[in-house]
């Protein structure tokens, strides 16, 4: 087993994939894509912001000869969707900027990747929301319209047991959620890119200060995921409240009452036996 710092971290996370063999290897398993670049950017942003909103990019790499822009980025637990939408707009809109006319002069692809939260999808965790028109009566795609197929596609790493997800995908997914303990069995992987991966977050290649930030990083995680449990906690009393309420009026049964709620109907049934 070898010793590694976990990717659920940005520095690490960063660190690891601002080489661009990583960078470009992760990419061509992921879109198939074999992306000719020198560098990957950190921290990315637009100066002048677009929109008046400053963002970054964690990672940003742009392929001049084939004119694709790939950005990946590391989302925490509290990020939204909507979060990420806007990022890709925004570089969409970016790129534009120096165009004569509307169209997009280069492909905009971002990768997020969660290494907290659980996929929204049943069937996968990889989720892509592309920018194709559609017939609004077939759902047939016209892929005349558009040159450039721009995606955003979101990576739910400890989604990946999924028999659907390319074997190629998963490695990478299963990797990434491997670090999270901070040890990993290299045996299991047989993508070089992967064995390269963790020879570059080795425990005793972390420098003092990515380790400061890693600590900086952990705090603001805690005081993040406390505050959520309690928000949770507190809108699960609420629910039970009215749940308790409902049942001592009895004009709803049980399963009604679980509609209204939100909550199981399990849960439901258990208020039934509570002495509070």
């Amino acid at each position: 087993m070898k010793q590694v710092a976990p990717l659920r971290y940005d520095v690490i996370f960063k660190k690891a994939f601002s080489h661009p063999s990583l960078f470009t290897a992760l990419v061509k398993d992921f879109l198939g894509i074999q992306l000719k670049i020198d560098e990957v950017e950190n921290d990315k942003a637009f100066v002048p912001p677009v929109g008046n909103v400053a963002i970054k990019f964690d990672l940003f790499a742009e392929d001049k000869k084939n004119r694709i822009i790939v950005e990946v980025q590391h989302a925490h637990y509290d990020d939204t969707y909507e979060r990420f939408v806007y990022y890709q707009c925004s570089a969409m809109v970016q790129t534009i900027i120096s165009s004569n006319n509307y169209c997009f002069p280069v492909t905009v692809i971002t990768i997020v990747f969660f290494t907290g939260k659980k996929t929204p999808s049943p069937d996968s965790g990889i989720i892509v929301h592309d920018f194709e028109p559609k017939d609004f009566v077939t759902g047939k795609l016209l892929d005349k319209i558009y040159q450039r197929k721009h995606k955003l596609i979101f990576v739910f790493t400890n989604d990946s047991d999924h028999t659907a997800i390319p074997s190629n995908c998963r490695e990478w997914m299963l990797a990434i959620n491997d670090s999270l303990d901070e040890k990993v069995d290299e045996d299991k992987y047989t993508n070089p890119s992967i064995q390269e991966l963790f020879c570059v977050i080795e425990k005793d290649k972390i420098t003092p200060e990515e380790r400061a930030r890693m600590k900086e990083e952990y705090n603001r995680e805690e005081v993040s995921r406390q505050a959520f449990q309690q928000a949770e906690r507190r809108v699960r009393e609420e629910k039970e409240k009215m749940a308790r309420n409902l049942k001592a009026i009895g004009v709803l049964t049980e399963e009604q009452i679980a509609s209204v709620t939100g909550l199981s109907l399990e849960m439901i049934k258990a208020l039934g036996n509570s002495s509070h």
